[in-house]
């Protein structure tokens, strides 16, 4: 998949021109390819559309002009796009009643996921072994756990025919001794996936 360049950066008036359909084109395309698992965790698998939308509603947001800045959200948002072989997923840590929790408490609901980083996510697909997410570094520390997490999948040739076999089961699975669950991912995930592995 490839990398977004700053030619595909439309700048403030012409984003806004183009952001409501755009918006609702991409809130269609998510829910394709969002997944959750149990009640606490959503996973949101990437494509260059969704990192595309993202820089550009962080440069409306900032009200970025300067070719330099844009760049370098350029440059944080294209690792979100996965090589050859990979899956590259968004998880959020879902923190119901946020609004009426103080920090504390929402430090504590996230810090029950301390070590998820480290084990306990993968991806199944058939009968073959786990596929184990990689997570970016510098998403955690020891006495801190951040709820926005960025990983990734190796998916091997065996796994991708298995993902395109619909007689195969495919599942997101997080065995974590605060929090066990595991969700199937639909037919249209699927499909969105062997999009990105193509």
């Amino acid at each position: 998949m490839e990398k977004i360049r700053p030619a595909e950066i439309k700048n403030l008036v012409e984003y806004e021109k183009v952001r409501e359909a755009v918006r609702a084109r991409i809130i269609e395309l998510k829910k394709r390819r969002r997944v959750s698992v149990g009640d606490s965790l959503t996973f949101l698998f990437e494509n260059r559309a969704t990192v595309l939308f993202q820089i550009q509603e962080m440069i409306r947001t900032e009200r970025i002009v300067e070719e330099g800045k844009v760049q370098d959200e350029i440059d944080a948002y294209n690792a979100l796009i996965p090589a050859p072989g990979e899956l590259s997923a968004t998880l959020f840590i879902e923190i119901p009643g946020l609004v009426h929790m103080s920090q504390d408490e929402v430090r504590r609901t996230v810090n029950r996921f301390q070590g998820l980083d480290r084990q306990g996510v993968s991806l199944r697909v058939g009968e073959r072994l786990p596929l184990p997410a990689r997570f970016e570094e510098g998403h955690s520390k020891e006495e801190k756990m951040a709820a926005v997490h960025y990983l990734r999948f190796v998916v091997p040739g065996e796994a991708l025919r298995a993902l395109g076999d619909a007689g195969q089961r495919a599942r997101l699975v997080v065995d974590h001794p605060n929090y066990a669950a595991e969700s199937d991912l639909p037919a249209e995930t699927r499909a969105e996936l062997l999009q990105d592995l193509a």
